[in-house]
């Protein structure tokens, strides 16, 4: 029997478990996901360390009735990815991609909108917390902004982070023409700062050689690969000095593919997604970040190594560009005497190519349609940068004065890999790998046979031996035909183990 007192009892005791559950699952919520939080109307921040956005600029406001007022303008842009590739595209205030939002945590945003495209369009603010009426999906919270109209869009924002915005009318299309940028969302009270605060915009595109459209329904055969709508040697470089801690934003509006976007020279910590700051507990320490499409991956490290490093993405492909890919595989080919063949009969212009690789693609100086880079690098400090397309330079010195680009790092003595010497194969117990002979009927059966094998080949003045490189001049006896006895005396020293 249920008296009185066991019912006020057990229901005190039920109570006190729901208090308890509200004290611990908004706690568990808040470190997931901490834009579940409300904030409330505060003055307009501008205490925040700008975000770079290379090759692009941040959007300028002005403070209206305590809101700060933005303005974009959808239009057609003629866009340069690189000298000597253009397109005509879509995009904001005569960028390709849009200019940069820099907003506060709290801020109440006024975002006017006018459309200066043939067809209607719409904006989504992408992963921002906002009345359903402000998403920007046209046709299911809002109307479409047809050709000639503005509308305006206002909330307050209620989180902190990396953020996109983007067109929501005729994705497929609108987005592949050019149509999004980044909307970046400062902390109001940062726990830290950094000194610098980078934002990549990954994309996209196919645009085939001699054209100066973007293909909008391709769906798996990209070939353009761009960082912020450009493409390398057209990337801006990041420039930190020795000690900066330095923030890098990766955000991938892709139509299809993910990126893994790798650093050399440095490890860091992946500190926030699209979703939020990543608990200090949960940050993984990397040197290569998954960027899926439609996410955001922010990392954080300490630019304690100075040079020229490369940020990439390492899916291969995304580091060419305009690349064909209907050609037969010439490696290893040898086409002998039939190029001057073609060229005498058929073709003036033939060449073969690819059949050691397509590094040396970008330097041959072939005809190529107007308005295209197919496969074309840069010069660097060394030699020829065989890369192309999602691809920049990070520059790390120490005593700079400015952020200006401080040219190619100049390497201490000593620090650079160099030409290798006999001297120093043999010293450090090389020389078996390093030096190569043909089996001859001298050698045939001996114990030289199999361990010393010697090509004369030479390439661009050095002898390629096991893919290391010898100066000629360094191994007199390869001058030429190799002598059995000479290579005996030559490596008749203590048994190399």
């Amino acid at each position: 029997m249920i008296t009185r007192r066991k019912f006020l009892t057990g229901t005190a005791a039920a109570a006190g478990g729901v208090s308890l559950l509200r004290s611990v699952v908004p706690a568990a919520a808040q470190t997931i996901s901490p834009t579940a939080t409300a904030v409330p109307l505060a003055q307009p921040g501008r205490d925040y360390t700008p975000v770079i956005t290379p090759n692009n600029v941040s959007l300028p406001w002005k403070i209206v009735d305590g809101a700060k007022v933005y303005h974009l303008v959808a239009e057609e842009v003629k866009h340069e990815f690189a000298p000597g590739l253009e397109a005509f595209c879509w995009g904001f205030n005569g960028r390709v991609h849009g200019p940069t939002i820099e907003a506060v945590e709290g801020d109440r945003v006024r975002i006017y909108v006018t459309n200066k495209l043939p067809a209607a369009t719409s904006v989504h603010w992408h992963g921002i917390i906002l009345p359903n009426g402000m998403d920007g999906v046209s046709g299911l919270t809002q109307t479409p902004i047809k050709p000639g109209e503005t509308f305006k869009y206002e909330f307050t924002l209620k989180q902190h982070g990396t953020h996109m915005y983007h067109s929501h009318h005729d994705e497929m299309t609108q987005m592949a023409l050019g149509l999004m940028g980044l909307f970046i969302i400062h902390p109001r009270n940062p726990k830290y700062r950094v000194e610098r605060d980078f934002a990549l915009l990954l994309s996209e595109w196919r645009i085939d050689t001699g054209t100066m459209r973007p293909y909008p329904n391709e769906m798996t055969n990209f070939n353009i690969f761009s960082m912020n709508a450009r493409i390398f040697p057209g990337t801006e470089p990041m420039v930190a000095k020795l000690g900066d801690r330095v923030r890098i934003r990766f955000v991938n509006l892709s139509p299809m593919e993910h990126h893994p976007m790798h650093l050399h020279g440095h490890s860091f910590r992946v500190v926030e997604t699209d979703g939020g700051q990543i608990p200090e507990s949960a940050q993984q320490i990397e040197s290569t970040v998954l960027v899926q499409v439609g996410s955001a991956r922010s990392v954080e490290f300490v630019a304690d190594n100075p040079g020229d490093w490369p940020v990439h993405c390492h899916m291969t492909h995304h580091t060419m560009t305009q690349m064909g890919d209907k050609f037969p595989n010439m490696i290893g080919v040898k086409p002998g005497k039939l190029d001057e063949k073609i060229r005498s009969s058929l073709l003036p212009g033939y060449m073969s190519m690819g059949e050691t690789g397509m590094a040396d693609m970008g330097t041959m100086g072939m005809p190529v349609p107007r308005n295209s880079l197919p496969m074309v690098g840069a010069p660097g400090p060394f030699d020829y940068i065989a890369m192309g397309g999602m691809f920049t330079v990070l520059k790390i010195r120490d005593g700079l004065q400015t952020y200006d680009d401080p040219g190619w790092y100049k390497n201490p003595e000593g620090t650079v890999a160099v030409l290798a010497s006999a001297d120093q194969l043999y010293h450090d117990r090389q020389s078996r790998i390093a030096v190569q002979l043909p089996e001859t009927a001298q050698t045939r059966g001996s114990a030289l046979a199999p361990k010393l094998r010697i090509s004369t080949r030479q390439d661009r003045g050095a002898v390629r031996s096991h893919g290391i490189p010898v100066a000629p001049r360094q191994l007199p006896f390869l001058a030429g035909q190799a002598d059995v006895a000479q290579l005996s005396s030559s490596f008749a020293r203590p048994k190399l183990r």
